[in-house]
């Protein structure tokens, strides 16, 4: 066969692939720029969610679970659409997202807009160093261009809020992007850590895991 068989083979292939499907995709597109019903989002993420996340979006202090609370509503939907799509492996959500993906693009915006506006747990997992404050100027040097100097992250720019995050689940994901175990990484992150040791990335999950939102932004414990 001929490349250029091969490469129209291939298009074809990935156009009819299920998960590629620009029916179920344009769900997420489209959500993106709607705006939430914040009470429908509340009772449709108590229905689908909150059994995993935690009724308060809070997650799980072992990491198996991230915290949603106060994460920009554009962030969420990416990573929805990028599981949805096959770009980011995740079997435990995968059920979750296909029934999203073939659902109105408003339920959508509705539970992401939800999560966006909830306080976040005043009291994350932290790891057990003892002195973090090495991890702060390379943090500052390499990586709160994209995430932001106080790890507020960019809705804009769809850049997650690694603020208030538990230590095992930011611990989890930074060893899955050096190794390249997470689909959808983003290789100028990649290149950050690629050379990080294994001491270092908990150093520097732990860092993370202690960078606090404001205190308006905080719940009740």
């Amino acid at each position: 066969m001929t490349q250029r068989f091969l490469v129209i083979l291939a298009l074809l292939v990935i156009s009819h692939s299920p998960v590629a499907g620009v029916k179920t995709d344009q769900v997420f597109i489209r959500a993106a720029d709607l705006a939430p019903d914040l009470q429908r989002g509340k009772q449709e993420y108590i229905a689908r969610c909150s059994q995993c996340h935690g009724e308060d979006g809070w997650g799980s202090y072992d990491g198996e679970y991230p915290q949603l609370a106060g994460q920009h509503s554009s962030v969420i939907i990416k990573q929805l659409a990028d599981i949805h799509a096959g770009i980011r492996s995740n079997p435990r959500m995968a059920p979750v997202v296909q029934q999203l993906g073939a659902a109105d693009p408003q339920l959508v915006a509705d539970i992401a807009g939800y999560l966006s506006t909830q306080l976040m747990n005043p009291y994350p997992e932290i790891g057990e160093a003892e002195d973090v404050s090495s991890m702060e100027p390379y943090y500052q040097q390499h990586c709160a261009r994209c995430h932001g100097e106080q790890g507020e992250g960019s809705a804009e720019r769809r850049y997650p809020l690694v603020q208030g995050q538990h230590y095992a689940y930011l611990l989890r994901e930074l060893r899955w992007l050096r190794d390249g175990q997470r689909g959808n990484a983003h290789p100028e992150m990649v290149a950050q850590i690629r050379d990080m040791s294994d001491q270092d990335l908990s150093l520097m999950a732990d860092y993370l895991s202690r960078m606090m939102p404001p205190d308006e932004r905080l719940g009740e414990d």
